[in-house]
Formats: structure tokens, sequence, C-alpha cells
């Protein structure tokens, strides 16, 4: 026994320091080379964390995670808010910035960046850890800043910025009717086509790189927030400093991967959904969504002086708080065992960056042993070939009644929701060349979409008119409403078409256009050329979409590992347990392997499957996984 003990121990630290020399090999090749793993603050405190408990988180991430490949730790937004009566998410009057319109800590929750420190303190005790420090940072110029008008710095002399003969401020730069859609009382959009306005970017980053920041999540520019403009220049003023920072964009609402195409070489990570939370209904959204990233070959490939990856957001899990909550943590993850494990499956095999959310204090056992499991990680940093496996059966009942498949949709045996909504795509996918005008005999004039599919059926239509001017204190941007148009319900209503959401959406909420007072914000500003309806807030064209969510079903997921191993998912999206199986030859032809004989194990129940004949088959719990290593030979 005290022999065996030693040979495993020996085995053991030989393993460790293997991957820990690779996984520095692997690093020194660039930026994000493996999908970055770390904690954020967002799940657990919302906006709400104050220095002392960042701190005890990042030591109890060094301690416990750090071994296993988590390195970075990040404060999520609102850093710079007084945490006081009367401030919450979107409140207005209780930031704290420079002389410079640049947020800074608020010293009343962060102490040490009293005296124009700024984060430097915090940084410098996380690398002392031996992690890396993050933060959020929302797109462009607050509203408080933009409202004081205050001057831009021009890092290259540390002086005001100066252009034909005067020094620029705020209103020079900002673009108020482009501010964030789901947080109008914070930050807008700056002009990039001026030098003062790039200017005001390379100053926000400069200081980041001061401070010692490593990794930057960048809010409100990408998925229907996407401002494309700011993340080039962010980007570029990235890739010319000396401190290496990763760049992270959140979040991906309604992202696809011909929007993610234009960004994924200037970044190293992405956001492909919404903010994920601790429901079915937001983990189930995910399955979809990665499969089409996967498709498109877009995970790791060539980033920001790097490589990057679509991420699935954090995992809540353990102990959280509320999205928007001005509360700490203060409840467990609702998810139940298996939906834990079918989440941090599904992550690991789309290779997804593994970010923790919940509260390192109170980190269980369970928890513990999800974010650490050893396959899992595995998979997630070294595995290859990763792909949805189409050639899985399954049957709700012992009887082999009411079977399945993932490869036919059969519609009266899994619940399928079809929705039809107004959604955003890139103007350069060809659906979104489907709309047209008419002009009705009271002259009024209408933009149409045409259903190619069905021609009786009567198109829909919204109603013309030129875009408001500025008023009730709007201001817009040198003309920016010039040519560009309000659409209506009706022609008597005061009701216009907005584009993206003004609110948060989760990852299971569909995306979909709203109807509100008519403003002048981009948002509701729109341009119809070429049978194309272009949005003024984002770039990106209104299509008509049937968005299909399906409450159930079984999906699969394959992998091939480092070593020659094969491993193989198995995914229960049913309310109920079923007895999933997969042909050991479809598995072999899928990965292009010749051998059909094999054994292996599955590691959520331990089991060992002995040499396998002809198929796989696991009952597998309603909503739950199984995940198979298999050696083939």
């Amino acid at each position: 026994m005290i022999l065996k003990t030693y040979i495993f121990i020996i085995f053991t630290t030989l393993f460790l320091h293997w991957e820990t020399s690779e996984t520095k090999s692997q690093g020194a090749i660039g930026r994000a080379s493996l999908p970055p793993r770390g904690w954020n603050s967002y799940d657990s405190f919302c906006w709400t964390i104050t220095e002392e408990e960042f701190l005890q988180n990042a030591e109890l991430v060094a301690q416990r995670l750090k071994p296993h490949g988590y390195e970075y730790v990040v404060v999520d937004f609102l850093w710079y808010r007084k945490k006081t009566i009367g401030a919450y998410t979107d409140s207005y009057g209780f930031d704290v910035f420079d002389e410079w319109g640049r947020m800074v800590p608020d010293p009343g929750r962060w102490p040490s960046s009293q005296g124009g420190k700024g984060f430097s303190e915090v940084a410098g005790k996380v690398h002392s850890m031996g992690l890396k420090f993050g933060i959020h940072v929302m797109r462009g110029l607050s509203l408080q800043a933009f409202n004081a008008n205050t001057l831009i710095l021009d890092t290259t002399t540390g002086k005001a910025y100066e252009e034909a003969g005067r020094q620029w401020r705020a209103q020079d730069i900002g673009i108020k009717e482009r501010t964030c859609a789901w947080m109008k009382n914070g930050f807008m959009s700056v002009n990039t086509k001026l030098g003062a306005g790039r200017a005001f970017l390379r100053s926000l980053y400069q200081q980041y790189a001061d401070w010692g920041v490593d990794f930057v999540k960048h809010d409100c520019v990408f998925g229907d927030d996407l401002d494309l403009d700011e993340i080039i220049v962010v980007s570029e003023v990235l890739n010319e400093l000396s401190r290496p920072i990763i760049y992270s964009l959140s979040p991906g609402t309604n992202a696809k991967p011909i929007i993610a195409k234009e960004v994924s070489g200037l970044v190293n990570m992405y956001r492909v959904t919404g903010d994920d939370w601790d429901t079915w209904e937001d983990v189930s959204a995910h399955f979809n969504v990665a499969r089409d990233f996967i498709a498109a070959n877009l995970v790791g490939v060539k980033g920001l002086k790097g490589k990057s990856w679509p991420d699935l957001d954090m995992l809540p899990l353990g102990w959280l708080t509320e999205a928007g909550s001005n509360d700490g943590p203060h409840r467990y993850c609702r998810l139940n065992l298996d939906e834990q494990h079918t989440q941090v499956t599904l992550w690991s095999m789309v290779r997804s960056p593994l970010i923790f959310g919940g509260d390192m204090r109170k980190l269980d056992d369970a928890t513990f042993s999800l974010l650490t499991n050893p396959t899992l990680l595995e998979i997630n940093w070294f595995s290859s070939n990763n792909m949805e496996f189409h050639y899985v059966t399954g049957s709700l009942s012992s009887s082999g009644k009411h079977s399945l498949s993932n490869h036919t949709e059969d519609k009266e045996k899994i619940n399928v929701l079809e929705t039809r909504v107004l959604a955003l795509r890139s103007c350069k996918d060809v659906k979104a060349n489907g709309w047209s005008t008419k002009v009705l005999d009271n002259n009024v004039e209408k933009v149409c979409w045409e259903e190619n599919s069905n021609k009786r059926k009567a198109p829909f239509c919204l109603n013309k008119r030129e875009a408001l001017s500025a008023s009730e204190g709007e201001m817009v941007y040198q003309h920016q409403n010039l040519g560009r148009l309000h659409l209506l319900v009706t022609e008597r209503t005061e009701l216009c078409f907005g584009a993206s959401s003004n609110r948060k959406l989760t990852a299971n909420e569909i995306s979909r256009g709203s109807f509100s007072r008519c403003r002048s914000h981009a948002n509701q500003m729109w341009e119809n050329y070429n049978g194309t309806l272009m949005n003024s807030y984002s770039g990106l064209c209104a299509i008509m979409d049937f968005v299909r969510a399906s409450s159930g079903g079984i999906r699969s997921w394959l992998a091939t590992g480092r070593r020659g191993e094969i491993y193989l998912a198995f995914f229960n999206l049913n309310n109920q347990v079923t007895k999933m199986s997969a042909k050991i030859s479809d598995i072999t032809n899928a990965i292009h392997a010749t051998s059909s004989k094999c054994s292996g194990t599955e590691v959520w129940s331990g089991t060992n499957l002995g040499a396998i004949k002809d198929s796989i088959s696991m009952s597998v719990n309603a909503h739950g996984c199984a995940l198979f290593v298999l050696n083939c030979t």
C-alpha cells in the first residue's frame, strides 16, 4: 500500500510538472494561447465589491485554483461608483473620474486608490500572489464626464490634447445619441474619426497599463451593441502598449459568426451570448450557439498578438448574488448537480474560457471538484477536432418507445417553439437584403420585408418618417441624423422601433427590437438603401428571422485528446431520464479513425465500461450529461 501511494505521488508530481512546462511554452507563443481561466466578481458581487473582498477572493484563487490554470482575477463593472443611497447599476451622478474624464476607483470601496494611485496597489498585490489583474470597462465616455466637458489628455505630451489651434474636450468627441442602449445614464460612443476621440481612448488604456492591468473586459461594444470603430482603435492601442493586456468583449447578445469574424483577429476572447445565470434555460441556450461557432472554425484562431476564443460567459456556480443587485453574495447556485455537470462539460468541450463567478470565500467541495476536474481541464486546453456529434439516439422509456435522435428533427417528440422576430445581422449577410419601400395613396412611405418563401402572406411593414432632430436636451452629434429614418408602428403613433434592448438580456432571451417613445437615440435611427435596413447605433442590419427554441431533446459532442484518446459527451436536454446510445463505428468515422475496438470510462459516475463491442449506451438524468473517455486501438 505504501509503495502504491509512493508511486502515485511520483506520477502525479511528474504529470503536473510536465503540464505546467507545456503551459508555459504555450504561453510563450502569444497572448491567450490557451483559453483563459480565472475568477470574476460579477456573479457574486454585481458592482458592489470592495478592495478587501476582492483581495480575499484573489488570495483564495491563488491558493486553490491557480494550480489548475486559473490565473486572472477580474473586478467587474462600476468599480468607480460610490456605494451610497441612490446608487445602482444605471444611476447618474455617483461616479468618480479624474480631470481628463477617465474613471478612477471609488476611494470609499478602494481605499488604496487615494492620491491618484488608481488600481496600482491592488494590481501589485495580485501580482505578488502569482496572478494577473483584470478590470471591466464600458464603451467610450461617461455621461458624467461628457456633461462636465472635461479636457482630453494627450499621452504624448502629458497635457491637454490640442489640434487646429485649440484644446479639445469631452463634448467635442462624445456621441450622446449613441449611449449604451441598456445603460442610458452610463456611457456613450466617442467619435473615433477625430484625433481627439482616438487620443481619449489611448489615454484610457495607457492608464490601465500604468496601473498594472493584465486583462480588460470591454462592455457594450459587441453583439447588438456593436461599435466596431471603438474595438479597432482599442485593439490598435493595446497592440502598441509595452504591457501585454488580454482584450475581452462583452456581452455577445445576438452575436453570430459572421459578425465575430470581423472582431476575432482584434481581440483575445469575446462573448457570444447574453449574460449566463444559474437557470437551466440559460445553460441550454448555449448549445446552438456553441455548435455555430465551432462549425465556423472560430475557436482558437489568430487574435490580438496571440489567439482569440468565443466565450460562453462566466460559470455562475457556488455562492452568488442576483443580476443588477446592490447586495453581495447571499444565495447558492440554483442549478442542480446534473445541470452543473452539463454546463462545465459543454464549456470544456467547446474550449470556452473558464471564468468562475462564485464567492471564493464560500467555495464548497462539489463546486471545487467541478472547477478542477482534471479531465475537463485537459479537454478545455488540449483537445482538438471538437465538434457536435450528430449520430446519437435516445429513448425516453426502457421499452424503447419515443425514440429521439439529434440528427432528425422530430417535432412530435421534441417540443419546438418557433418565433418570428425582427433580428439584427451583419449587413454582409445575404439575408439582410430583403426590404423594399412602398408608397401608399396618402403619400405615406412604408418599408416592408418581403417573405420569399410565402408570396401570399402579407409582408411585415413599418412606417417611415425622417428622424427627429435633437429635442428636450438631447444632442445629435454634428447632424448624424441627416438622411436617417424613424420607423413607426402606424403613421399616427409616436412609438418608434429600436433595434437593441433597453436592458441587459440573459443567454436564453430572444433578442428582438422593441417599440418605445420616439427620440433621437441612434438605436431608433435607420438607413434604408439597396434593400437593407441598417441601424445607426450598431451598424447592423434588420431582418425578419425565425427563432426556433427547443425545450428538450438530446445532443452530443466529440473531441480527440493529445494522447490519442477520444472524448464523447452525451447531453440530455429532456425533463426526464433518457437512455442515450452511439455506435462505435459512427464515432470513429466522425474523427476519421480506423479502429473499432475501444474501451473506456465515464467520468461523472466513474463507471469502467471495459471492452466496448458495437455501441455505448447510458441512461442520463434529466438536464444531465455523460462524459466518456475512450481508448481505441
